[in-house]
């Protein structure tokens, strides 16, 4: 199985597959996008020009779907960290992972609580996080929704959790499909 978090930088994506490594019954893999991008080689990313460094992060992005599909796969159970703010990002997932199971978890934080965690992090630009509003969950459709300004990551994971346990066999990637 797939759990997928898909929410906007900051919104306790990481924090929720944390917990939920902990509280899930079998044994998952953790897996975000923000690792595969950390294993790229920084300075060569940066001598590249915009559409040349658009089309590497592109690739990076398409390769993390094929390797979550891969773990998944092979048998693997499988918690993304991932934010779909890209139509063709998630167009993508719906053809990579077709066949498999996928929970598509929508996680939520208000504004104001994404503002306050971008300052407290330090390490991204104020303001990505409510840009990212608009279009990270643009497709409308989840399985489940959690709220993470009004929940602990622990009180989301076992939300998650139990849904998990009792999700309904269609699926929303089988709606979005059509």
């Amino acid at each position: 199985m797939i759990v997928f978090l898909n929410g906007t930088s900051s919104s306790g994506k990481s924090s929720i597959a944390a917990e939920l490594l902990k509280v899930l019954d079998t044994p998952y893999f953790a897996m975000a996008v923000d690792d595969f991008g950390a294993m790229r080689s920084v300075e060569r990313t940066l001598e590249l020009d915009g559409p040349a460094q658009q089309e590497l992060l592109r690739r990076t992005r398409a390769g993390f779907h094929r390797a979550v599909a891969g773990m998944a796969q092979a048998g693997n159970d499988v918690v993304v960290d991932y934010l779909l703010s890209e139509p063709w990002r998630l167009e993508d997932c719906l053809d990579v992972f077709t066949g498999l199971d996928v929970v598509l978890v929508g996680v939520h934080c208000p504004p104001d609580e994404l503002e306050r965690r971008e300052r407290a992090r330090g390490d991204r630009v104020p303001g990505t996080a409510v840009k990212q509003l608009q279009s990270v969950h643009q497709h409308g459709l989840y399985d489940f929704e959690v709220d993470t300004g009004a929940g602990s990551p622990r009180e989301c994971a076992l939300a998650i959790k139990d849904f998990v346990g009792r999700a309904p066999a269609q699926r929303a990637f089988d709606v979005l499909r059509g």
